[in-house]
């Protein structure tokens, strides 16, 4: 039985590509999406850490307690403790620093990579005695030695486009400042290397900018062996003011930043491992689908083996032993192609402007993945088949008519899809009440939409039979081709139900996305629309950084420019989260902004006093006249707020506004305004635009936008996520399509017989191809029904979280991608019925009679 089983591999070498290549695109479809999962994940860490390789113990400023701060707001991180603390036992080495951010326009004067302000790093450059600073070795040029100098690392100047001597335009919390050029340099800081900026300054500019005069932003110490980190970390305490400087060990920095970053980093994961559970659902199928059809078309083979004396079991362990192998295969194959996938998707999807860059991770989840699809999935797709092979009587197995399955299992198939179906939809529509998309509620979607699928496949052998017939109109216009061709599909009900899960799927998962966010993107449009009065707002990137004085007064005098409205905006630590803040002036406020107070006023705003967005009130169980425990800003004080009104949520206004005076007292840059908005005498202009940003001083902290950008900037965030989805949903439909390549070749291969037939009869070449291409698209046009409906209602179903996260959001149909999703799917299927067709077309009649 082996050598049979060895030998019948390798006698049918089109049937087994066809078999390995099913398998290998389950598998590369399911390796290649966690292998980018672990990847993204990784790249996403890596730009948000930092390098602690080669430092014991950092030292850094501590804030000085309520009541103790002298006013000078210098810390005690100088010089003079820098020889101190290399003086002290144990010290082998002293790297002061001075850190900081700064975003660089690029040679063109565009903002390079200004969206990541988080990994935009800033640093001097603090030679040692060699003259040399060991952490950013020199590629080109010389260090920076004076306040007009930078040096930048290689990265950044290829993608700035930057030569040695060049004039570069950067900015770190304020003003725009020109610098000249002088050095490019070689970083290993994880920030930098996955898509950050770096630029160094010589040590007394950087002082200035990031620190003090004289002083640092840290201090890193690495102790001489022999001595542990722990102990140095304890000597260098000794010698620190208590109050104003603390040492930690760079153990201890890591585990601290890895809980931060893993917190920051968690979700960029979810959503590839959501595709990784639809790509083993699809490869699942198409894999079962092969090996069904695979072992169905053995049928005679096996009563023949039966014949001669092979047992039952010999019969079952011969296919399963064949799958095994099978599996083993491809499962080496789908892994490396699964590779390949996951280093293509990023530049797929906008890896440049969306995902940090960083090399591609194998986990041992991928490889697990790629042998349980591979091994595991076709072992127990062959199994069932196996089994009712092998119970097959030999007399039985010969008869030539094709044995149509038990009633009793269609009533089963029956009960069991309507339970499921009543199961799913019910647990859908009881989300319609939710409030808002929390975890639990998209958790709660994502099981009902799952069960609404698999219920749907469950059915859809049994719904085949009167969609086809129904649909098959169509397809009877062609003659008897189609009238051939719709009987084709209605002869295995199963078959054509398995054929077409793979295509349901994918265009059911892409109609309900389709809806969703095209529904949010116009709720967001309607949203930023209504709540903006003004007709220009020009902002920071980031509450971290603020307007420069200067810049805001010339945005006012700017021509063209009727009215500017400045705003502070900083965080507010609720009980229930961290939120936006907008400071404003109340007797101005609704000049730029609309609101809609629910109850309340913003001209009671006060310090002390704000007013709140519906859903932060709903959240913190407050009302107007109430008041709210919160800390305004990082640097504030828990204290008690009286609540003066509650308005409808609004992106411009924010999670809540307050005074302006108070909230930029309290913002990370005191004193500072984080946006302007402005009324201007007509309409948008380019022009206008342009003196806009010349009054900015083309500062790249700085977004110049009118209304219209603003609004598709609401939009954007849904817009690249549909992308990110789309894409890889896209590898689902090319499965889907070689799907329907395969279950077409061993359909023909199984009518070879009839095919001749009806060419002994007098159908010609091209009537058996149409014949065949009619098939695949009767059976990719029931997929793509099915889809479209399960689709359809879930983003009607789900739609009701966004409509409690989202004020304005209605479900509006995208008629134009519903379109174009149907007439791809119908294509796809067509399309992967050409290689089937010629195969069948080149049967000669004599060829095809002689076939047993």
């Amino acid at each position: 039985m082996l050598r049979t089983t060895l030998r019948n591999l390798l006698a049918h070498k089109a049937r087994l590509v066809m078999t390995v290549l099913a398998v290998c695109l389950g598998v590369a479809f399911v390796s290649g999406t966690l292998v980018f999962a672990d990847s993204t994940a990784a790249a996403h860490r890596a730009a948000a850490s930092k390098t602690f390789a080669g430092v014991d113990v950092t030292v850094t400023d501590k804030a000085p307690a309520p009541g103790t701060d002298d006013g000078s707001g210098t810390g005690v991180l100088d010089d003079a403790l820098v020889a101190k603390l290399a003086r002290l036992p144990g010290v082998a080495a002293v790297r002061p620093s001075v850190d900081g951010s700064a975003t660089l326009n690029a040679a063109d004067g565009t903002p390079l990579r200004a969206d990541r302000a988080w990994s935009n790093l800033a640093g001097a450059y603090v030679p040692a005695r060699n003259g040399k600073d060991n952490r950013y070795p020199l590629d080109e040029g010389r260090a920076p030695a004076n306040s007009g100098e930078i040096a930048v690392d290689g990265e950044t100047a290829a993608a700035g486009r930057f030569r040695l001597g060049d004039t570069i335009t950067l900015a770190t919390d304020g003003p725009v400042m020109t610098k000249r050029l002088v050095g490019i340099v070689t970083t290993d800081d994880t920030r930098v290397t996955a898509g950050g900026t770096l630029v160094l300054f010589d040590k007394a500019t950087a002082q200035k900018l990031f620190a003090a005069p004289g002083h640092y932003t840290g201090i890193d110490l690495t102790a001489s062996p022999g001595t542990t980190a722990s102990e140095l970390a304890d000597r260098v305490t000794a010698v620190l003011p208590a109050d104003r400087a603390e040492a930690t060990t760079g153990q201890a920095q890591a585990a601290q930043q890895a809980i931060l970053v893993d917190t920051l980093t968690r979700g960029y994961e979810k959503v590839p491992m959501v595709f990784a559970g639809v790509s083993l659902f699809i490869g699942s199928f198409l894999i079962v689908n092969t090996f069904t059809m695979l072992v169905k078309r053995r049928t005679r083979e096996t009563a023949l083996l039966r014949a001669i004396g092979a047992s039952r079991r010999q019969v079952s362990r011969s296919v399963l032993l064949e799958a095994l192998l099978v599996g083993l295969a491809a499962s080496v194959a789908g892994l490396l192609l699964g590779l390949g996938i996951a280093a293509v998707l990023p530049h797929v999807l906008g890896g440049a402007h969306v995902l940090p860059s960083g090399p591609l991770v194998i986990g041992p989840r991928s490889v697990a993945a790629a042998l349980g699809v591979g091994v595991g999935v076709t072992v127990l797709a062959a199994w069932l088949p196996s089994r009712l092979a092998a119970r097959t009587s030999p007399m039985e197995a010969m008869r030539s008519a094709e044995q149509p399955p038990a009633a009793q299992r269609f009533r089963l198939r029956g009960t069991m899809g309507l339970g499921l179906l009543v199961l799913g939809a019910g647990w859908l529509i009881s989300l319609s009440g939710a409030e808002d998309a929390s975890e639990e509620n998209l958790r709660d979607a994502m099981a009902g939409c799952g069960l609404l699928a698999t219920a749907l496949i469950v059915l859809a052998p049994l719904l085949a039979a009167p969609v086809i017939r129904l649909t098959g109109r169509l397809t009877g216009r062609f003659g008897v081709t189609g009238r051939l061709a719709r009987e084709n599909a209605l002869r295995d009900p199963r078959r054509t139900a398995a054929t077409a899960a793979t295509l349901l799927i994918s265009t059911g998962l892409v109609t309900g996305l389709a809806v969703i966010g095209h529904s949010t993107a116009q709720a967001l449009d309607r949203q930023a629309a209504a709540g903006l009065g003004a007709d220009y707002v020009v902002s920071t990137r980031s509450t971290m950084t603020g307007i420069d004085p200067d810049a805001a007064r010339r945005l006012a005098g700017t021509s063209g420019v009727r009215a500017a409205h400045p705003i502070a905006d900083s965080t507010l630590f609720t009980g229930s989260g961290v939120r936006q803040i907008s400071g404003v002036d109340p007797a101005t406020v609704r000049d730029t902004m609309k609101l809609d107070f629910v109850s309340g006023s913003a001209e009671d705003l006060a310090p002390g006093r704000i007013a709140v967005s519906a859903t932060l009130a709903r959240e913190s169980g407050v009302a107007t006249g109430g008041r709210l425990n919160v800390q305004l800003g990082h640097a504030g004080k828990p204290a008690s707020y009286e609540v003066v009104g509650v308005y409808k949520d609004n992106p411009v206004a924010r999670d809540a506004l307050g005074s302006r005076g108070e909230v930029a007292a309290n913002s990370f840059l005191p004193g500072s305004v984080q946006r302007v908005l402005l009324r201007t005498d007509g309409p948008a202009t380019a022009a206008l635009e342009n003196r806009l940003r010349t009054a900015a001083g083309n500062n790249p902290l700085l977004k110049v936008q009118d209304r219209q950008q603003l609004v598709r900037e609401a939009a954007g965030t849904m817009g690249d996520l549909l992308d990110v989805m789309y894409g890889m949903l896209g590898i689902g439909v090319v499965i889907s399509a070689l799907g329907i390549v395969n279950t077409l070749a061993m359909s023909v291969a199984e009518r070879t017989r009839e095919i001749g037939a009806l060419r002994a009869l007098g159908m010609d070449r091209a009537g058996v191809r149409r014949m065949i291409r009619l098939e695949a698209l009767t059976v990719a046009g029931y997929g793509t029904l099915l889809g479209l409906a399960g689709g359809l209602f879930g983003a009607w179903a789900v739609g009701s979280l966004a409509n409690g996260a989202i004020d304005q959001y209605t479900l509006i149909l995208p008629w134009g991608t519903l379109l174009l999703v149907a007439l791809l799917s119908l294509a796809t299927g067509t399309l992967a019925a050409a290689v089937p067709a010629r195969r069948a077309a080149a049967l000669s009649p004599l060829e095809a009679a002689a076939n047993t």
